[in-house]
């Protein structure tokens, strides 16, 4: 594994420590906010030298960039990596529902709300932290899904001649309340009985309307 610091190669032992540490500073950051947290309180609470930590990251700063990169760019490898196969007679409905469930869930993950509202709040301290996570972020699944969506359209069973376009319009159509929700009353009243398949057919139903070919919805 490298090291956000250059093109070192970590041996086990240090992976688990930058391990713990990031998992130490998660804790912290999410607690107590960024400005009241230190390296010496995250040395302590991960079990790993000050020295070390140092070594790991050089900075408090640095050391909150890589946690917040390391979250989001692993949260879109994990529903965007390997994006379905769409074949000759495959059904929009079928291709996309599971894939928007995966995202859905994966945005309302208590730990990642949690980082974004931190970021939000420290937007004019580390601009390009939020462009990361805008670009690692949302932008990158709304890549993904206007992918899929070209895919669909090539073999006929979507009529959408911007995929990018017809993409912004699904994702909002999945994401905007539970998310405005989530970032502006809490988890609890995005995830509280909401039931992410219906939610998710519920814009499918509305999506297919307008892009649905004849065929396709036939």
């Amino acid at each position: 594994m490298k090291t956000s610091r250059g093109e070192r190669t970590l041996r086990p032992s240090s992976i688990a420590k930058r391990e713990a540490i990031l998992d130490a500073a998660q804790a912290a950051f999410l607690a107590h906010g960024y400005d009241a947290v230190t390296m010496d309180s995250i040395s302590r609470d991960s079990g790993v030298a000050k020295q070390t930590l140092y070594g790991h990251f050089g900075s408090k700063e640095a050391l909150f960039l890589e946690l917040v990169r390391s979250q989001t760019r692993g949260a879109s490898e994990r529903v965007l990596s390997e994006p379905p196969v769409v074949a000759p007679g495959d059904d929009a409905r079928a291709v996309l529902a599971p894939v928007l469930r995966e995202q859905l869930a994966t945005v309302l993950a208590p730990n990642l709300l949690a980082l974004r509202r931190l970021v939000i709040g420290l937007l004019p301290q580390f601009p390009d932290l939020a462009r990361e996570l805008y670009e690692h972020g949302a932008q990158r699944a709304m890549r993904s899904l206007a992918a899929l969506i070209a895919d669909l359209e090539s073999i006929g069973a979507l009529a959408a001649d911007d995929p990018d376009r017809a993409a912004v319009q699904l994702n909002w159509l999945v994401m905007g309340d539970p998310v405005n929700r989530a970032m502006l009353l809490g988890d609890e009243a995005a995830t509280g009985g909401l039931d992410i398949a219906a939610h998710v057919d519920a814009a499918l139903d509305v999506f297919l309307a307008a892009y649905a070919t004849p065929s396709a919805s036939a």
